[in-house]
């Protein structure tokens, strides 16, 4: 903990899109960089379960520049950088920062990486992965989700994200193979389509397990195919929705 770092502002243009957004951005500024505080607190404090891994920098900086705020609905938008999930509509919730920061920081996305995320929700996580990567794919269930989404990302600016409506578990595999794939809801088993959809060398985060015993799980394809699973932290997250009527299709 302590560690010190240069972090930018965010360079979104979120104060530009909402009236009266200027006077409050130093304030979420600040709760921004105590947020950061916290995260990396309780990563200090989980160290002997997560085998003393520390937050990258990339990971770190990419959260102090997007702007959570602007992925949460206004009712709940001055509890936005609290340590905790958010609902954000349709029996859904934006996901504990800290969980977030650890899934992104357990995918090691690269710069050139295609990236591939289920469950979009706002899209503050396809945020966090466009400041890391060189494109996003993402899918959402919920058709009012992904076109809000999409929305909110093409005014934020994040031009590298691609949003689709559509059955997650099935991925997107016109953009396949990818590099790194991100699920953000619960599934007792890896589905097969998206593991189809893993580069050779690629890696998988998801929780996983039956209700009650879920944990976060890394999935490394070896050159050779081959999967290697690694269990991190015991999580709870919902189950990944899946609409019988979009039953193959994307």
């Amino acid at each position: 903990m302590g560690r010190q770092q240069n972090r930018a502002r965010a360079p979104r243009p979120y104060s530009q899109e909402f009236p009266g957004a200027d006077e409050s951005e130093a304030l979420f500024d600040a709760m921004r960089e105590r947020l950061l505080a916290e995260i990396e607190a309780q990563t200090e404090s989980l160290s002997p379960v997560l085998s003393g891994r520390a937050l990258s920098d990339r990971v770190m900086a990419a959260i102090a520049r997007v702007p959570r705020h602007a992925f949460v609905p206004p009712d709940v938008r001055p509890f936005a950088y609290l340590n905790r999930p958010l609902p954000i509509g349709f029996g859904k919730t934006i996901s504990q920062p800290f969980i977030v920061a650890l899934m992104t920081d357990l995918l090691e996305v690269d710069a050139g990486h295609r990236v591939l995320e289920i469950g979009t929700g706002f899209g503050y996580h396809a945020a966090l992965l466009a400041e890391l990567s060189a494109s996003v794919y993402t899918v959402e269930l919920i058709p009012e989700l992904a076109t809000q989404a999409a929305s909110r990302l093409g005014r934020l600016g994040y031009d590298k994200v691609a949003v689709r409506m559509g059955n997650g578990r099935l991925g997107w595999p016109e953009h396949a193979p990818y590099d790194r794939i991100l699920i953000t809801a619960g599934a007792e088993l890896i589905p097969g389509e998206l593991l189809m959809q893993l580069k050779p060398g690629g890696r998988l985060v998801l929780p996983a397990g039956i209700e009650g015993q879920q944990q976060l799980v890394s999935v490394e394809r070896g050159a050779d195919g081959d999967l290697t699973t690694c269990e991190v932290l015991p999580v709870h997250f919902a189950a990944l929705d899946e609409d019988e009527s979009l039953r193959g299709s994307c």
